[in-house]
């Protein structure tokens, strides 16, 4: 008997199926970039193959946890900012889930920012949407890690004295294996952003442009955008470290002088923190659920654990 027979169950896939049965009514805002993260994973999971018993998704507080809620996977919602522990903990005990891991840019670069750094480093076998409207929208538009320089909110009246977080750049010095931005006003390319993303064997970090058009209206729509692997005026290899920390840079400045670029960024094939550690025996290789189904199963107790070290 097992706990997750409905993992590697090959059938058909309807992206209805990712539409809640009983389809709560969603409270973000008329035109919130969120609908388009919503619609793109509807769109990218079938695609790929995953049934929504095949998907975990954990969210942090905000606008974008309530992701969870319209979205018909596993869920668990986190608090403020723990997203990605919950979600490293969901892939050591089942690799066999696709996790998939989500909060805004308040929630994930700031009270979250520990867990983004080292999670990336780590290389942990999970995705990471990144809701990123330069603005704390749930609480009603204060000024977050994102919001640029002079940027005016209830909590900086006189405007941001301070200089954004790079998120890009912040992923791949943390150790990201995969990068990319995309963002709402551009589905095609944030379907297949996030299929690339889940599909990646490591840890793959997408900060996706969300427009927030109630408490931040100076980023507008994010367009027009410019998708950097389509355009003539831009040439480099996302294998290449230094080549994508040049474009990283070259992007986040451009995003506050009004060019929107978006695309893949960088891609290494760093074995993945569930790869090293299957490798050296101390992870399990069957969902430890399915320990509680094996009658003939021989328990381990953590004293036998500590004997080792005597």
């Amino acid at each position: 008997m097992s706990a997750f027979n409905a993992i590697g169950e090959e059938r058909d896939i309807d992206r209805n199926e990712f539409t809640p049965g009983l389809e709560p009514q969603p409270t973000w805002c008329p035109g919130c970039g969120d609908f388009g993260v919503l619609k793109a994973l509807k769109q990218a999971l079938p695609e790929i193959g995953k049934t929504p018993d095949e998907v975990l998704t954990c969210t942090g507080i905000g606008c974008s946890g309530k992701l969870n809620s319209y979205l018909e996977t596993y869920g668990f919602h986190t608090i403020h900012g723990r997203s990605l522990p919950v979600a490293r903990a969901a892939k050591l005990a089942n690799d066999g889930l696709t996790v998939i891991a989500a909060g805004g840019d308040g929630d994930g670069y700031g009270i979250g920012g520990n867990h983004f750094m080292h999670t990336a480093r780590e290389n942990h076998d999970i995705t990471y949407i990144v809701f990123n409207n330069e603005v704390f929208g749930l609480t009603k538009g204060q000024t977050s890690p994102t919001s640029p320089r002079g940027h005016k909110s209830k909590t900086t009246p006189h405007g941001n004295a301070k200089s954004p977080i790079r998120p890009l750049s912040l992923a791949l010095t943390s150790g990201a294996t995969y990068i990319a931005r995309t963002a709402a006003v551009n589905p095609n390319q944030a379907k297949e952003i996030i299929k690339e993303a889940i599909e990646h064997d490591g840890f793959a970090h997408i900060d996706f442009l969300t427009q927030c058009p109630t408490w931040n209206k100076d980023a507008r729509q994010y367009v027009p955008y410019v998708d950097v692997q389509e355009s003539d005026d831009y040439d480099f290899d996302i294998h290449n470290r230094q080549e994508a920390q040049e474009m990283m840079f070259e992007t986040e400045n451009a995003l506050h002088e009004g060019t929107v670029l978006t695309g893949r960024y960088f891609v290494d094939e760093r074995p993945s923190y569930q790869q090293e550690k299957k490798e050296l025996g101390e992870m399990p290789t069957e969902p430890l659920a399915e320990r509680y189904f094996d009658d003939d199963y021989e328990w381990e107790r953590s004293y036998d654990l500590l004997e080792r070290h005597k």
